[in-house]
């Protein structure tokens, strides 16, 4: 499927300070208010339906034999000329 990249940042932050954006999100997501990305000129604003499905991916990525390279991803997924449905795969916990 196309993929249309609308917004990307990428930097290294603390995790006190991912905290924080994680945060901000989800407090946007617990009172229904769209989400705004903001990085120097670029922004884009984005309103998840009340049930988008929600993707948690944890990747081990590098070079054969010398895979080293981790990471966590979160992913809010929606159609926009859809309803308010997701999928699922189960149930997530995350501790």
């Amino acid at each position: 499927m196309p993929e249309e990249v609308l917004f990307k940042s990428e930097s290294d932050q603390s995790r006190e300070e991912i905290a924080s954006y994680l945060r901000n999100v989800a407090d946007n997501l617990d009172s229904g208010t769209a989400i705004t990305l903001k990085a120097g000129s670029e922004s884009v604003t984005l309103d998840p339906p009340a049930r988008p499905t929600f993707e948690v991916k944890a990747e081990r990525e590098g070079p054969a034999g010398n895979m080293t390279e981790r990471s966590v991803e979160f992913e809010l997924e929606w159609d926009e000329n859809d309803g308010e449905e997701g999928g699922g795969s189960g149930d997530l916990t995350i501790e």
